[in-house]
């Protein structure tokens, strides 16, 4: 009897272990829902010339495996709070080094009427120019993209709104995405100077004057990059992805900052950014970036929730051990979790 039941939990482990790689190797291709359609309120534009119209709303965001669950509850979010949803056009980049078929089959399967195009990203330089941080996840090449999207994408788009994969939108983007950018500036973002500032940069930076002058004359403050507006247009006239690459050769030769690719926007931008209210990134709901514990939000109204930090709440979700505000992400989960019963 016993050597029986041994038996038969041993056929019943081959198989869970199977079932369980099964579902490992399909879960990107087949275990999405199919989002509901959104429609334009009356009062909206029609737009044509979709790629370059200057009456759409551009979106661009990365496209990776390990983030593809917040990538599309990111995206459901934004659709679903837009008072004209079919004027929204996203731009999604993914790394040349992995084909994008499946990625690319996702998105089509769970959003079929969306508007969008796939952008392959040649990570390898990016990759030699990369300083290992304080966190493993932070040093992926895809994490730099936003230095190289007025490269990436087309020269008719002179504006575009660029979000992490880690976050929800609560409000109608298009009042992100309508923000006027003050005539010396290049970027739009919610500032935080209260933050300590000088956390971000080392004390090999800080005891160098010819590095650290780099803020003189500056208001430099902290503004997290996940949630920013770029004129696209002045990007290029400034060269700006050339500036960004010399700080990060530099780090290479002495290590300067820590945080990924953080530190050299600040040291591009800081202080000379077009401000914007904090609703539209209430960032850090990820925790810290070693342990990742819950947080709460921030004073004042919400447009935006970021979990940025090392916690996402997909994996907290799934492991059980859920902060209070994951709550607030589950709903536009499209996972097709294996036990939904279908009706």
């Amino acid at each position: 009897m016993k050597f029986t039941t041994l038996i038969t939990l041993c056929i019943l482990l081959h198989f869970s272990k199977h079932t369980l790689s099964t579902i490992t190797t399909t879960t990107l291709e087949q275990n999405f829902k199919e989002a509901p359609k959104f429609y334009n309120s009356p009062t909206c534009t029609t737009i044509t010339n979709h790629t370059c119209s200057i009456e759409a709303v551009h979106v661009a965001m990365t496209l990776d495996v390990s983030y593809i669950r917040g990538s599309m509850a990111a995206i459901l979010s934004i659709l679903q709070h837009s008072s004209c949803p079919e004027n929204i056009i996203f731009h999604f980049i993914t790394s040349s080094s992995k084909p994008s078929t499946v990625l690319n089959r996702i998105i089509t399967n769970s959003f079929p009427y969306l508007k969008y195009q796939i952008y392959p990203f040649n990570d390898a330089p990016v990759a030699g120019l990369i300083s290992t941080s304080i966190r493993s996840a932070l040093d992926c090449p895809l994490n730099y993209v936003r230095t190289y999207l007025a490269d990436i994408l087309p020269v008719c788009i002179s504006k575009v709104v660029y979000l992490d994969s880690d976050l929800i939108v609560v409000d109608d983007i298009a009042k992100l995405a309508a923000t006027p950018l003050r005539s010396n500036t290049v970027l739009a973002a919610p500032e935080y100077c209260n933050a300590n500032f000088s956390i971000y940069f080392t004390p090999s930076f800080w005891s160098n004057p010819s590095l650290s002058l780099t803020f003189a004359n500056r208001e430099a403050c902290y503004f997290n990059t996940g949630v920013m507006v770029i004129d696209l247009q002045r990007w290029r006239s400034g060269e700006y992805t050339t500036m960004i690459r010399e700080w990060m050769e530099l780090q290479k030769r002495m290590r300067i900052y820590e945080l990924g690719s953080l530190p050299p926007f600040l040291l591009v931008f800081a202080g000379r950014i077009t401000p914007v209210d904090h609703r539209w990134n209430q960032h850090g709901l990820g925790g810290d970036n070693f342990r990742g514990l819950c947080r709460d939000l921030h004073p004042g109204p919400v447009s935006l929730l970021h979990w940025s930090g090392k916690g996402k709440p997909w994996a907290r979700l799934d492991g059980n051990r859920a902060c209070p505000l994951d709550a607030l992400w589950a709903p536009y989960d499209l996972l097709k979790t294996h036990f939904a019963i279908e009706v």
